[in-house]
């Protein structure tokens, strides 16, 4: 029977001492934090932003030295960064998208033809905003330009 034990002290052949297994419990601690972080900002951004590359594996199970647990806390660092900087920049997106749909509202002569969908804005819903000439081609030859918002998604089709 084979008994795996999480407490390297019981490995044969590896010693570690207190400062060494101190340090090996905050860097676990520290990835396992940036993870949850990772995992967090992933699940809240909309549309969903996949996460960069995964962290470079080791060669099968065993207990990742000091230097191998740094190195990965630092790619998650680094991860977590570059997913932030996303975020932000699609956060920058959708509010310049919610300020053009301010504008068309307000002068859709301006807008002619503009689309914004509610995926571009952050909001789950299948609705958009188009500007579009009134009464078609009357409309559009006399200026009459209005903003429709559609009304949703498509009804379900029977099957």
């Amino acid at each position: 029977m084979v008994v795996l034990t999480r407490d390297p002290q019981l490995v044969p052949g590896v010693v570690v001492d207190g400062d060494e297994r101190a340090a090996r419990r905050t860097l676990r601690h520290q990835i396992a934090k940036l993870e949850a972080e990772i995992g967090a900002a992933v699940a809240t951004a909309y549309p969903r932003l996949a996460p960069a590359a995964p962290v470079a594996g080791f060669a099968g199970p065993r207990m990742l030295s000091l230097g191998e647990l740094e190195r990965t806390r630092d790619e998650l660092a680094g991860q977590l960064a570059d997913l932030r900087a996303r975020t932000a920049q699609q956060a920058d997106r959708q509010e310049a998208k919610r300020l053009l749909i301010e504008q068309m509202l307000v002068e859709p002569k301006r807008f002619k033809w503009v689309r914004v969908s509610g995926e571009d804005i952050g909001e789950h819903a299948c609705k958009h905003w188009h500007v579009r000439p009134r009464l078609g081609l009357i409309g559009m030859l006399a200026g009459w330009w209005h903003v429709k918002v559609s009304s949703g998604c498509p009804r379900p089709t029977a099957a």
